[in-house]
This record gives structure tokens, sequence and C-alpha cells, in this order.
């Protein structure tokens, strides 16, 4: 069956920031808490986990208050990051063409389901001009657990598309290991690509129907949209 949702993870799958995100995440953890906080791994983490690691190393609540202020604090420096430069960051390989290609057809949905806050996901987006391609998404906000992602949006796509789609039909792209899981905890098919932490080969280790080395390649849409 031929994919008709494709829902994205962002950072290493779209977009590399250069750092420009996680000192982000450190320069809030040092408005609001008074330190950069405990060594941070992203890969496929919710900004929800992170930070609620963050709060466990300063011994502090889980509270509306300190999210806020976390959060906050985190897109204000997120943005100023990103402005001012001084980071490598750069769309990844074949993500803007797949994007524009998906866009040309008629039949497929197309959103985001990452790790991000929804505030973060459309300043790494906007800044890299992506922005236009995301009507909908689930996002780093909604839950902590990243599994819990894929049913918001499902639910989502099918408000913005006003039809639903079937775990058969709905292809999820990422770079790590939790996008893999994300995928199989709503019966979904996975896309990996190795533009992150992960090699191919790892990816396969982990169950990804499909990897390749970056979206450029031809096989993802030989494979997504014509069985």
């Amino acid at each position: 069956m031929a994919i008709r949702l494709w829902l994205f993870d962002i950072d290493g799958t779209l977009v590399d920031t250069g750092g420009a995100g996680m000192r982000a995440l450190q320069q809030a953890a040092e408005e609001c808490f008074g330190g950069s906080g405990p060594a941070l791994d992203l890969a496929g983490s919710t900004d929800l986990g992170v930070l609620a690691g963050i709060l466990a190393h300063f011994d502090r609540a889980h509270g509306p208050e300190e999210e806020a202020c976390f959060f906050a604090s985190y897109l204000r420096h997120l943005e100023g990051n990103l402005e001012r430069g001084g980071y490598d960051g750069r769309v990844l390989p074949g993500a803007a063409e797949l994007l524009e290609r998906l866009a040309g057809i008629r039949e497929v949905t197309v959103g985001l389901l990452t790790g991000n806050i929804a505030g973060g996901a459309a300043a790494k987006m906007r800044h890299y001009g992506l922005d236009a391609h995301f009507a909908f998404g689930a996002y780093g906000c909604d839950h902590a657990d990243r599994n819990l992602l894929g049913p918001v949006a499902l639910q989502r796509a099918a408000a913005h598309a006003g039809r639903d789609f079937t775990a058969e039909e709905t292809l999820v792209i990422g770079d790590t290991p939790k996008d893999i899981a994300c995928a199989r905890a709503i019966g979904a098919r996975c896309l990996a690509v190795a533009t992150g932490h992960f090699t191919a080969a790892q990816l396969r280790e982990y169950g990804a129907d499909v990897v390749v080395e970056s979206l450029a390649d031809p096989v993802v849409l030989a494979t997504f949209l014509e069985e």
C-alpha cells in the first residue's frame, strides 16, 4: 500500500542546528535553575522528557511554573541562537527536495512527529525555510513519552485532511531507535535515515522497514509511493 501520511522527525532527520538547540536547553537551565544541568541525550527524546531529567538533576518539582519558565527561556535562546549564527546548522541532504516532491502529490498529507515543543519546532522549520510544508504535528509538549505522540499525530492529521489514515498508509521518518519504536507503537511503517547519530547498520538492527543514508536516496519515493 502506498504511503499517504508522512510524519517527519526534525533534528537529525530534516535539519541539524549545529548545537543551537542543545545550547538553548542549557541556557534555559542556567537561567531558570542556576546551572546547565546534566549531560543531555537528545536522540529521539521529547522536550518534556529532557526537562524532567533537568529538574531531577536539580531536585526540583515538575510544576507549571518550572515548565513555563524553562520553555519560555528555551524558546528565547533558541531563536536568538538561530538568528545570530555561530552554529553550523543546515538542512540535511534531500530533505527540502523530498518535501517539495510530496507537496506536489494531492493524495499525500505531511506532518511533524517530533520531540520538540511546538514553538521550538516552528522556530527551527521557519529558520531553515521548511515551515510551509507543515500545517500540523505532534510535539514534545504533548507527551513526555514519544510513543504516545503517534495517536496525537494521527488525530491531527485526520482533522487537517478531513479523513482518517490507517496504520498501513502511515510512515514515520526519523533518525533514531526511538523514532522506530514510535512507529511500531501505532503499527505504522518506519523510514530511518542515517543523518543523525546512528549508523544505517544500527538502525537496521532496531527494525526499521527501510534505512537510507540520506533522504536524497531515490529508494524513498520508489518504495513508499509506487507500491
